[in-house]
């Protein structure tokens, strides 16, 4: 099986969970906030979880571009030309629909929106254009640690570094569920303590089915420890959900799921991070207008979910891809200049 093959089933896992959340949000989230005509045909209360998969093959595809990259810039080009350009337009186009066509408690102001550009606007208690942004922030610290990790060169060393952040989120948990006692907030955020296991279990995966690396007992270990995490401070069914999700990204990782290989499920992969951008208040602003309008229930999340998948097939082709060929072209371009003789 080719490595090809085996990363377009992790990117069709990808597109899965893009579309879980997706799904979560037209129906169940949509009820709690505000409330379908009729109940829907379907709910996907567990959609949410898609989240959880996002942060696994975060944690798999970013330590595989580490393994490939030989300067710390290189990492940096490749991760803003892929992200920053499509949540520009995101940001935008979810700004000017959502004042539009009216989203009540969910619009935000110019200048709001002018910081939501950074991407890391939540760190300073900035409101979201669209709250599914939270989890942008997430990444980039995660990105951030990896690259400190490869800069210091202790990507061997990665499942000591996992040992050691478990232990810290057992910590935090044994304060504040022995004691009452709130660990400061600004440590376990920017060492991302109760998305850590999710992240790691996605790294120990890559670790396993590289083609060489550290012995497989350690990682093998790592991974039981996050799912044992899990079990001690979130819930038995998130724990049982991390063992299910490890098998399925391990077999993905390994060529063994041919079914993802289905155009259908590489095509939403390709689109997964526009869409997942563009969705959500885009999505509920068209569903109140539809929904006032007299369109049924079922009819106007089938409608609204086929505009959310041509505007991530718009945004993909037109503004995330050229982007990332421009970005990478240029970058290439400055070094190639660089090491030019004079």
């Amino acid at each position: 099986m080719s490595r090809d093959s085996r990363l377009l089933e992790i990117d069709a896992l990808r597109g899965i969970a893009a579309m879980l959340v997706v799904l979560f949000h037209y129906t169940t989230r949509y009820q709690q906030l505000f409330g379908h005509s009729t109940e829907p045909l379907f709910s996907l209360p567990w959609g949410h979880y898609g989240v959880n998969l996002f942060f696994m093959i975060s944690g798999f595809v970013i330590f595989m571009t580490l393994d490939r990259t030989r300067k710390p810039m290189d990492f940096v080009v490749s991760r803003f030309s892929r992200l920053y350009p499509a949540f520009w337009a995101a940001v935008v186009l979810t700004f000017v629909v959502t004042h539009g066509l009216g989203l009540p408690d969910k619009e935000v102001g110019l200048m709001v929106a002018l910081l939501n550009l950074s991407m890391i606007h939540g760190l300073f208690g900035v409101p979201d254009v669209d709250a599914v942004y939270w989890t942008l922030q997430v990444e980039l610290i995660f990105y951030a640690w990896a690259l400190l990790t490869f800069r210091l060169r202790w990507l061997d060393r990665v499942p000591l570094l996992l040992a050691i952040l478990f232990a810290l989120r057992i910590v935090y948990f044994g304060f504040d569920t022995l004691w009452g006692i709130d660990l400061p907030w600004t440590l376990s955020h920017l060492l991302i303590l109760n998305y850590i296991p999710w992240f790691g279990m996605g790294i120990m995966i890559h670790r396993l089915t590289r083609s060489a690396g550290a012995p497989a007992g350690a990682d093998i270990a790592v991974m039981l420890a996050a799912i044992g995490l899990l079990w001690l401070v979130a819930s038995v069914q998130q724990a049982v959900l991390a063992a299910a999700l490890c098998a399925l990204m391990w077999m993905a990782a390994q060529g063994r799921l041919a079914v993802l290989r289905n155009p259908v499920l590489v095509w939403l992969g390709s689109v997964s991070y526009t869409l997942y951008l563009t969705h959500e208040n885009i999505g509920w602003a068209l569903l109140r207008r539809l929904q006032g309008a007299g369109v049924g229930v079922d009819v106007s999340i089938a409608l609204v979910l086929a505009v959310a998948l041509v505007l991530a097939g718009l945004l993909t082709r037109f503004v995330e891809r050229p982007a990332m060929t421009w970005g990478r072209r240029w970058y290439q371009g400055r070094k190639t200049r660089a090491v030019a003789p004079a």
